[in-house]
C-alpha cells in the first residue's frame, strides 16, 4: 500500500499525452499546495502534451521539527548539508517514487519522456531520483534546494561515471534565508565535476520561495526537455 498522501494533477490540454512532470514539494506541504503555489506564478502552468503530476509526502515524524509530524519526503537529521543523509528514511521513499513512475509506464509514458523536479526538499529528491534511481529521465530541476556533502547521489555517480546523465536546472535565490546560497552552488558544482551537464540561475533578493520568473524559466525548460512528439 503505498505511503504517499493525495495527488494532484494538471491534465494534458491537447489530444495526445506524450509525457509527464513530477513536482514535488518541500517539507511541511502539500500537492495541492505547490498545485496552487505554481499557478499564482505562472497561470498557464499547463502544456497540451503533458501531465503535471503534484504528490503530497508521506506524513511522518520529522527531525528538525523536534520529532513532530510533518509531510516530508524522508526525515534529516539538520537542515545542513554537513550533516549525514538519512538513508533508510530515503531508501523508504526510493520505493514510492519509482512506483509512482512505473505507473506513468504501465500508461504509456517511458521514463526518458518523465521530467522530474521540486522545491526545497522537493528539489532534492528529484535530485536523488534523475541521478540515482532513474538516470533515463528527461531531465530533473531543483528549485530552492541542496544536497549533503557526502550524498549518496555523489557516491553513485562516482560508480557510474561515462553513463549518460539527464540535464539538470537548478534556480536559488540569492537571499534564502533557510537554505543558504552558497549550499546549493556547492551542490550544483559538485553535481557538475561529476558530469552533470546544467545551468544554474539566481534569483536576486529572493528568500526560501518559488517566484515568477523562476517558475517561468522551469515551464520554457520543460518545454524543451519534453517537446510534442
Amino acid at each position: 500500500m503505498s505511503r504517499l498522501g493525495a495527488l494532484h494533477l494538471t491534465h494534458h490540454t491537447g489530444a495526445k499525452h506524450s509525457g509527464t512532470v513530477i513536482f514535488f514539494h518541500g517539507s511541511g506541504s502539500s500537492g495541492a499546495d505547490m498545485k496552487e503555489w505554481v499557478r499564482l506564478m505562472v497561470s498557464n502552468f499547463s502544456f497540451p502534451h503533458l501531465k503535471v503530476l503534484f504528490p503530497t509526502a508521506p506524513l511522518q515524524p520529522y527531525t528538525p521539527m523536534g520529532g513532530q509530524m510533518s509531510n516530508v519526503w524522508f526525515d534529516r537529521a539538520g537542515i545542513s548539508p554537513s550533516v549525514p543523509e538519512q538513508l533508510e528514511s530515503i531508501a523508504k521513499i526510493e520505493v514510492e517514487v519509482k512506483d509512482l513512475i512505473k505507473k506513468e509506464n504501465d500508461a504509456g509514458i517511458p521514463t526518458n519522456r518523465i521530467i522530474v523536479g521540486g522545491f526545497s526538499m522537493g528539489g532534492a529528491l528529484a535530485l536523488h531520483t534523475g541521478y540515482r534511481w532513474e538516470k533515463n529521465v528527461a531531465g530533473v530541476f531543483a528549485f530552492s534546494s541542496f544536497l549533503n556533502h557526502n550524498s549518496a547521489v555523489y557516491h553513485e555517480l562516482k560508480q557510474s561515471a561515462g553513463g549518460q546523465l539527464p540535464p539538470l536546472l537548478q534556480i536559488h535565490g540569492n537571499k534564502d534565508d533557510l537554505v543558504d546560497f552558497e549550499w546549493a552552488k556547492q551542490s550544483f558544482n559538485s553535481l557538475k565535476e561529476l558530469g552533470v551537464q546544467g545551468e544554474f540561475h539566481v534569483m536576486e533578493l529572493l528568500g526560501h520561495s518559488i517566484n515568477r520568473r523562476g517558475t517561468k524559466l522551469i515551464k520554457e525548460w520543460i518545454d524543451k526537455h519534453l517537446p510534442e512528439i
